[in-house]
Formats: structure tokens, C-alpha cells, sequence
């Protein structure tokens, strides 16, 4: 089920019969934050929220990178009994806010724009109110490497595909997995995204978040599909299925070279009481240096009995937009915080290159979204479809490109 008809039955149990009934100073709250790093973030806002004397009833859903959550969410939007506080990022936050599911947080927003980039800005409004929370920036495009492994294959932190194949080949050889990955297809999706941004920002707007057909047919997303396949060669037998923080702890643990994943593994690495630079070398994607692609993981809030923001919820999007809320979370998650006000001074290594790489983003105009913040839903599942399709058969890069193609022709 779509997110439009979701929110038209939404609608119309509200209008029949309300949405149930809960007091202001209970805030159920639906997240998919649950690996170690994000059960730390999750925890310092519940933590906050709870010394406001408001109860947070914790509604954890793991896996699917937040598909499972969704799901999870229209079956109780369609019953009528939306939780009062919801993870949710890109397109998804304005299609509920048309259709009037949505509290906006006119109340306490007045000042973000002074704190936030317009890009990122731009993803919390429909119709020039904001309707989002932004806990902290994630940087999509890294990639991973453990260090002790790196100078067993000569130290070099390859800069490009034909280097990183390179070192790959150097890891293998000396026994280890050389790319930790998991074949779901949200891991699928991920890696594939850094794959098309390599090919230049210009073909990635245009492909992903554009859904041009010409450059989704092109002999550039041949070339796509072709590089992915490349890079399967170093997988292990073991990736069907596999969790990203599972895969993440392969390379944490020594076992596997390298991970390609948003610095939400960063978090993981952290927990683990690694070091970078001593323990593990966190760089951009090959060929996507100067690009920061981003996800702003935010919190929406769902109307409760058909009325405006509780007081709870208002009190919990302030206590989000805090400095000091946003340095603690984004320190445990492995992000960056979302607003300009707050310091990185504590932060590690990987999260201060991150910093100075955002914002110099900002001035170049690469800070750009990720497709998991810049596509809509169905589009988003029928490129992670194509792709995982094409990862766990024998089809030829032609036609991956062209069924991709067809299935975001559909989808848009």
C-alpha cells in the first residue's frame, strides 16, 4: 500500500471515530533505531524527554532500513491509531503533511532557518511550514577500511575503482574477505547509489533523483550495473540476508577489509571502542570526493484526536533542535549534528572531516540527498528491486539498465 492511500484511510477512521485516546504526557514514539550505536542516540532523547515529566513508549521496528517500520505504520495509520511520533525522512513527510496527518511545528520552528542549510531545510516543509525534526546529518557516500588489514595489502587508501579492485585483490590473497557486505536490499540499494554518484553528480541527479530515462538506459548505467558486478567478486558466500551491522562488524572484527555504507556505521565502530585512523580509515566512495550526499533522519508527529500539537510533541521537536541534544545523539549515531549551532569539537576524526566536507558542499552545491531522502517511496523500492534482482541472478547490465528504467518509469 502506497502512502497516499494510507493516509486517506488515515483520513477517514479519523473523521469515523477518532484516533484513540492517549494523555498529552504520553508520547509513543515509532523508530527503527536498534543497532547498538542508534539504541544510544535513541536513548539520550528519551532520556530528556522523560525529565519533562512526558512518559515515552517506545515503539522499536528493526530492519528493512525503516521499510519495516512503514509498513508497520499504515497498518495502524489505517486503523485509525497513528503513534504520536514517527521516524520518517524524505518524500514520505510531505505526502502525509498534504493529507492533513500531520502537526505542523509552526509553535517552536521559527528559528531553524537561521540553523539549517537550505538543502536540508527544504526536506522538513510542505507548503513553507515545517512538519520535521532533524536529529542529526548522515553522509552516505563512505566507505570503510580496517586499517591492520589495509597494510597487510600495502597501505594505500585507494582513490578509485581500479585501486580499490587493486587492494581488493591484495586482501583476498592474504585471506581476508576484501568487501563485508549484506544482499538485502537495502544494503543493495546503498551500494549501488555510490556506485551511480562515482559516474558524477550531474548523471546521478538526472538517473536517480530525476528518473531521466535517457540516462537510466545510458551506456553510463550500463556501465553501473557492469562495476556492481566487478565488485561482487570480492563478497563472501555468507551475504544473503546478512544485517548491515552484521556486516559492518566483520570489518570492526578483523575478518573483512572493507564496508561501503553511511557513517551510521561509524556509530558501530565507535561502539566497539575502535579508533579512527589507528584502528580503521573512514574516506568518501571512490570517485565521489567531493560530493556530500545526505539522509536527515527526522521525527514527524502524527495528529492525535484530530487536534494540533500536543504539548509533548512540541516539547520533544525543541528538545531535538537543541545544541546539546544534537551533539550527544549525532556523537552515538556516528552522524554529524543537522544545525550549524552545534560543535564537533569532541567528535571523532571521521565526523570532523565529515563537518568540513558538508560544508564546503554547501558552497560548491554538492550537498545533494541521497535516494533514500530524495525519491519518493515506490521509487525508491523499485530501484532497490531492480538491483537486488540483478545482484542475486546472472542478468546481463543491459538489461538491468533497461528494466530499471521501466520500473522508475512506473513508479514516477
Amino acid at each position: 500500500m502506497g502512502v497516499s492511500k494510507a493516509v486517506a484511510l488515515f483520513l477517514a477512521a479519523t473523521w469515523l471515530g477518532g484516533v484513540g485516546s492517549a494523555r498529552a504526557e504520553d508520547l509513543e514514539v515509532l523508530h527503527y533505531w536498534t543497532s547498538g550505536g542508534e539504541s544510544k542516540a535513541v536513548n539520550v532523547l528519551k532520556g530528556e524527554i522523560e525529565k519533562k515529566a512526558f512518559t515515552w513508549k517506545d515503539s522499536a521496528i528493526a530492519g528493512g532500513g525503516g521499510q519495516n517500520a512503514m509498513t508497520v505504520l499504515k497498518s495502524r495509520a489505517v486503523a485509525g491509531d497513528p503513534p504520536a511520533v514517527v521516524q520518517m525522512r524524505g518524500p514520505a513527510v510531505q505526502d502525509w503533511a498534504e493529507n492533513g496527518a500531520l502537526v505542523d511545528l509552526d509553535k517552536v520552528a521559527g528559528g531553524w532557518s537561521k540553523v539549517l542549510p537550505p538543502a536540508i531545510l527544504n526536506v522538513l516543509k510542505y507548503k513553507n511550514k515545517i512538519y520535521a525534526a532533524p536529529h542529526w546529518i548522515h553522509r552516505v557516500n563512505w566507505m570503510y577500511i580496517n586499517k591492520a588489514i589495509l597494510d597487510k595489502a600495502g597501505g594505500k587508501v585507494p582513490t578509485t575503482r581500479e585501486e580499490l579492485y587493486q587492494v581488493a585483490d591484495k586482501m583476498k590473497a592474504a585471506g581476508f574477505i576484501p568487501i563485508a557486505h549484506g544482499e538485502t536490499a537495502y544494503q543493495d540499494g546503498v551500494f549501488f547509489e555510490g556506485i551511480v554518484q562515482s559516474m558524477g553528480i550531474d548523471f546521478y541527479r538526472k538517473a536517480i533523483l530525476e528518473g531521466d530515462q535517457q540516462a537510466l538506459t545510458s551506456p553510463t548505467m550500463v556501465k553501473v550495473f557492469d562495476t556492481v558486478r566487478e565488485s561482487q567478486k570480492y563478497f563472501d558466500d555468507g551475504v544473503q540476508g546478512r544485517p548491515w551491522n552484521l556486516a559492518a562488524a566483520m570489518v570492526i572484527e578483523g575478518k573483512a577489509g572493507i564496508l561501503f555504507m553511511g557513517d551510521w556505521a561509524n556509530g558501530e565502530f565507535k561502539n566497539a571502542g575502535k579508533v579512527p585512523g589507528k584502528d580503521y580509515v573512514c574516506v568518501p566512495v571512490p570517485g565521489t570526493e567531493k560530493m556530500f550526499t545526505f539522509i536527515a533522519d527526522t521525527f514527524v508527529f502524527f495528529k492525535q484526536h484530530d487536534q494540533p500539537a500536543s504539548p509533548g510533541q512540541l516539547a520533544l521537536a525543541s528538545l531535538i533542535m537543541t545544541p546539546e541534544y544534537q551533539e550527544k545523539a549525532a556523537f552515538y549515531k556516528g552522524a554529524i549534528p543537522a544545525i550549524t549551532t552545534a560543535s564537533v569539537v569532541e567528535f571523532d576524526d571521521c565526523a570532523k572531516k565529515s563537518a568540513a566536507d558538508m560544508k564546503a558542499s554547501i558552497s560548491s552545491d554538492t550537498l545533494i540527498t541521497s535516494q533514500n531522502q530524495g525519491t519518493s517511496e515506490a521509487r525508491l523500492g523499485a530501484i532497490r528491486d531492480v538491483v537486488s534482482k540483478f545482484m542475486n541472478s546472472k542478468q546481463d547490465s543491459k538489461s538491468a539498465a533497461e528494466a530499471l528504467a521501466k520500473a522508475v518509469k512506473a513508479a514516477m
